[in-house]
């Protein structure tokens, strides 16, 4: 008898296959939800036992990686050239962005962006020489991460260039990064033609000093407190730095003009920061790299610190797993590409600017930012859809960084790797694409989903752990 009734009824289905199913339904005049279910990431289900009896121990050292990434202060506090201040920095050293990779791997981009800085700091005349000194084993390699530092793109710092002092007030430590210079044909993006050097002898020569006096008059700049503001702006301090950038430029343009050698060099540096909305992407990688160093080394945790990309590899790092390095192969970002490209041109994705959306910025707060779903011809809901899914994989929520768009709810933060592989949900990401070949530059820019690979790699290495 309940049968018989049921299909007198009105039908109502919920879908959770395939979203055409949905879509003939709907044609049919039929009413129909559509389920977003996804299924776990392929895993050994004995780990994820262990996992569970382990669940107290793994619930408490999450609270309190998340407490230490909330807890942190980060603050500019100077400028200086990198072998003054990054730890283990060498003058045959280049740092990286990304996991490790030896020349012979590097992808087309990361392997210019090297040959422009073995010209920059004199060690080769050309491109013929800088790539034969690359190759010949006398110049080492080593990631950017690994030396408290962030580099967006390509990632390359070397010994003279320099860089900003981050520190976290809360917790002592320190990161660094370059500054940033501009978009198109630079160096982060692989391109290293004599305009590329002369610009970056600018910024070390004119742009640096500058900043650097700047920056010990004032004697910090509060870049946690910028960050929660440029969020309210339309910002989400990765791929969009329009409000970030301009609130920085209020907090340093006085001090740049009060200490400056003469009226040009104030002028000129003011005028740079200005033209480039990107000013602030190097500071907020910094400032996020200061708060998620804060929480490595907590046994038991399984919230991620790092994610990075070396244009060939996707790299991991968890608060409790110490400085090991999860990997898989990096994919290629779904992109709005410049006139006369396409997606045959781009590389695979590439940087360290990820550590954005594991600090719960970025991708992860693009619900502020929806103007950045239209490099793929999306919608401002998609925008909130993308935050609202970094809800489920995430230990807690931001303190100081809020979508209005969402009444002003925190950020999704603290990248849970168990959650990730449970609920088959990956990071999402939006990002700046490269030419796969050297020289050329940046392409393009858009979004995608980190890879399941490092994920998984890292569930299994923590629980076989335990």
């Amino acid at each position: 008898m309940a049968v018989l009734k049921l299909f007198e009824s009105e039908l109502k289905v919920i879908n959770i296959g395939l979203e055409s199913f949905k879509d003939s339904l709907d044609d049919k005049g039929v009413k129909a939800v559509q389920a977003d279910f996804r299924p776990p990431l392929d895993h050994d289900p004995k780990l994820l036992k262990k996992i569970r009896a382990n669940a107290s121990k793994i619930s408490a050292a999450n609270k309190s990686a998340l407490g230490r990434i909330l807890n942190s202060k980060p603050a500019l506090v100077g400028l200086n050239r990198a072998i003054n201040v990054i730890p283990g920095m060498k003058k045959d050293l280049i740092l990286h962005a990304g996991p490790p990779v030896k020349w012979a791997e590097m992808c087309g981009p990361m392997r210019g962006a090297v040959m422009g800085a073995l010209i920059y700091e004199g060690l080769a005349r050309n491109e013929k020489e800088s790539e034969k000194l690359a190759a010949s084993g006398r110049i080492k390699f080593s990631p950017c991460h690994e030396h408290s530092a962030v580099g967006p793109m390509a990632g390359i710092i070397s010994a003279s260039m320099p860089v900003f002092v981050v520190k976290n007030e809360e917790y002592g430590n320190y990161a660094y990064a370059t500054m940033n210079e501009g978009l198109g044909k630079v160096l982060r993006y692989g391109a290293y033609s004599p305009e590329v050097i002369e610009r970056l002898k600018w910024m070390e020569t004119v742009m640096y000093p500058a900043l650097k006096r700047a920056v010990e008059l004032l004697g910090r700049v509060d870049l946690k407190a910028i960050t929660a503001q440029a969020l309210h702006m339309g910002d989400e301090v990765h791929n969009r730095n329009r409000a970030g950038t301009s609130l920085f430029y209020r907090a340093i343009a006085p001090a740049v003009i009060r200490t400056a050698s003469g009226m040009e060099q104030a002028a000129s540096v003011l005028e740079f920061i200005n033209s480039n909305d990107h000013s602030f992407l190097n500071l907020s990688m910094a400032l996020s790299k200061a708060c998620l160093d804060a929480a490595r080394n907590i046994k038991y945790s399984t919230v991620a610190v790092v994610m990075a990309r070396n244009g060939t590899e996707f790299g991991v790092q968890l608060a409790g797993t110490g400085d090991k390095w999860f990997t898989g192969p990096a994919p290629v970002p779904d992109a709005l590409f410049f006139s006369g490209y396409t997606k045959e041109d781009a590389n695979p994705d590439i940087g360290d600017s990820a550590i954005t959306e594991t600090n719960g910025l970025g991708g992860f707060a693009i619900a502020a930012a929806p103007a950045i779903v239209q490099f793929v011809g999306g919608l401002a809901a998609d925008a909130v859809g993308y935050t609202m899914a970094m809800y489920e994989i995430t230990a807690g929520e931001n303190n100081a960084y809020q979508i209005p768009n969402l009444d002003f709810r925190g950020t999704p933060t603290g990248i849970d790797v168990v959650k990730v592989v449970e609920k088959g949900i990956l990071p999402f990401i939006d990002t700046g694409v490269a030419h796969k070949k050297p020289g050329i530059g940046q392409v393009g820019a858009g979004v995608l989903s980190a890879p399941p690979e490092p994920f998984v790699k890292a569930f299994e290495y923590f629980a076989n752990k335990l």
